[in-house]
């Protein structure tokens, strides 16, 4: 991760120009361009890669670190791609038993009861088992559920939120509550493993829980006939590992745009006031949640000013696909466009914006 101590303290009136414009196609391309709304990983590349180049931060470090974030979790070796590859794998060859155990399941409950237990038990577990692996057991239970493609997406979506909220309750769930625990680490938070599920619990659980309520009566109205089921199921190797090399190239170009735009949350964002950083935070739905907490987070901030600009990155993150981890992986899976993520994910997550806004208010941020 670049520093911001490399980045010019005074913004550049060029470069902020030029960030800008990049963002903005990145953002609005993939609605208005089918070449790019099929092809989100390589167009993501390249928009990370003349946002590099116009920064002018390019170094040896900064391609090593986007060639490690898809394989790697700190310091383990092991990464988004080994999940997606590894799980998609093991379900291909054990399928039978994987869709006879999820079909079990879903007649002994019945669906409205299984998706109810998928979002909420899912959510709550993302920040025991990582997010990563929760969005890989999400988007291969999906497949299996007899369900229309609609449905299908709905409760992808759904999910998702669920999942980038429950990630945030230990460092073990997802880069940026490792980066905030990091942070903290000091004087006056002194945080350690319980000090995310201690601080944030209160308002993650409640909106894990909404989601699993929410999701239970809006998904699984309308169940698919045999042949949908069986056309969205069916994969071979080759779609496995094609499917595992386009996460890897997703994650690194997520990374190169986040470092080639962060001159601009450098020059501007650093001087917004937290409650007006919790609604800039929307651009969270296409930027790695992790650099912004990197960037935005200090310990000469307040608790409530750390909880309110926390959590306008992780709902805002649900909105759309680049947003999050579990949502490249499952739209990657059920081959989600941006246009139908938006579709769903915007008002919803313009409805929790709202919501949480108005629980956080009180705060004395």
């Amino acid at each position: 991760m670049i520093l911001p101590a490399l980045i010019s303290t005074e913004p550049v009136v060029g470069i902020a120009i030029g960030l800008t414009i990049v963002a903005v196609i990145a953002l609005i391309a993939p609605f208005f361009i089918k070449f790019v709304e099929h092809n989100l990983e390589v167009f993501f590349l390249i928009m990370g890669v003349i946002a590099v180049t116009i920064s002018g931060l390019w170094s040896g470090d900064l391609v090593i670190e986007a060639l490690k974030a898809p394989v790697m979790i700190g310091h383990l070796p092991v990464g988004i791609f080994q999940v997606v590859l590894i799980v998609g794998l093991l379900i291909y060859f054990f399928n039978y038993q994987f869709e006879k155990g999820i079909t079990f399941l879903v007649k002994k409950l019945n669906i409205r009861v299984f998706i109810f237990l998928l979002i909420l038990v899912l959510g709550l577990v993302s920040s025991v088992i990582s997010v990563i692996l929760a969005a890989v057991l999400l988007a291969e239970i999906v497949t299996i559920l007899p369900l229309t493609r609609t449905e299908r997406i709905r409760l992808v979506v759904v999910c998702s939120f669920s999942l980038g909220l429950g990630a945030v309750l230990t460092p073990l769930g997802e880069p940026l509550s490792t980066i905030l625990v990091q942070k903290l680490a000091g004087a006056p938070y002194y945080a350690g493993f319980n000090w995310p599920f201690t601080h944030f619990a209160r308002y993650i659980v409640p909106g894990v829980v909404a989601c699993a309520i929410f999701g239970t009566f809006w998904v699984g109205r309308k169940k698919a006939d045999a042949g949908e089921i069986q056309k969205e199921h069916i994969e071979n190797i080759k779609s496995v590992i094609v499917r595992a090399l386009k996460v890897f190239v997703f994650v690194a170009a997520l990374v190169l745009l986040g470092e080639g735009l962060k001159p601009l949350v450098v020059w501007y964002f650093s001087k917004i006031s937290a409650m007006v950083l919790y609604w800039v935070n929307i651009v969270s739905a296409m930027l790695d949640n992790a650099t912004l907490t990197a960037i935005e987070i200090n310990a000469d901030m307040t608790l409530p000013q750390i909880i309110s600009i926390i959590m306008g990155l992780l709902i805002a993150g649900g909105m759309l696909i680049p947003g999050n981890i579990p949502n490249i992986v499952a739209a990657g899976k059920l081959k989600i466009s941006m246009r139908e993520w938006a579709v769903i994910g915007i008002p919803i997550g313009l409805v929790l914006m709202v919501l949480y806004f108005l629980v956080l208010l009180p705060l004395d941020v």
